[in-house]
């Protein structure tokens, strides 16, 4: 039962590009097995793999091939996602939610990842609302975030 479940809850994340992911899941995997280094490289978010992972600070971060993971282990700080990897519009206003690991920006050589979901009727696609004063988000995010970092998490709440 619990295999069909998962198989359910993948086809429905395949088909729905709007599926949220908790920055860190429970088992500890970053960013939905998402590969950090394929945002950089590839300029897409690509699904990573068991066979390629290093796990740092009791978080996992999977990789689609050795070489990410050898760019990676060289320089961690250069790929690991900005707010623990949690929406950069949702730190800018003092909380933590979820992210579509799919949705995603690098600026000045570091990865933002955002909410992006179908909320009732509507799209929320916090990028879109970045991008209208990302200079003065970001500021308030990086601003906010020492606070921001000890609030606890609590999965599956978004906006």
């Amino acid at each position: 039962m619990k295999t069909t479940m998962q198989f359910i809850f993948f086809v429905f994340c395949t088909l729905n590009s709007f599926c949220q992911t908790d920055p860190i899941s429970t088992n500890g995997i970053a960013i939905g097995s998402f590969d950090p280094v394929s945002y950089f490289t590839t300029g897409h978010a690509v699904k990573g793999t068991d066979s390629y992972q290093t796990k740092i600070n009791n978080i996992s971060y999977l990789f689609s091939s050795a070489a990410n993971q050898k760019l990676f282990e060289d320089n961690p700080t250069k790929y690991i996602p900005q707010y623990e990897g949690y929406c950069a519009l949702a730190v800018s206003y003092g909380k933590k939610i979820s992210i579509d690991p799919e949705t995603f920006k690098i600026i000045d050589g570091k990865l933002y990842l955002f909410y992006n979901k179908k909320v009732g009727l509507r799209k929320v696609n916090s990028l879109d609302t970045w991008n209208k004063s990302e200079a003065r988000l970001l500021k308030k995010a990086d601003e906010l975030w020492p606070k921001v970092s000890t609030v606890k998490y609590v999965a599956g709440e978004d906006m």
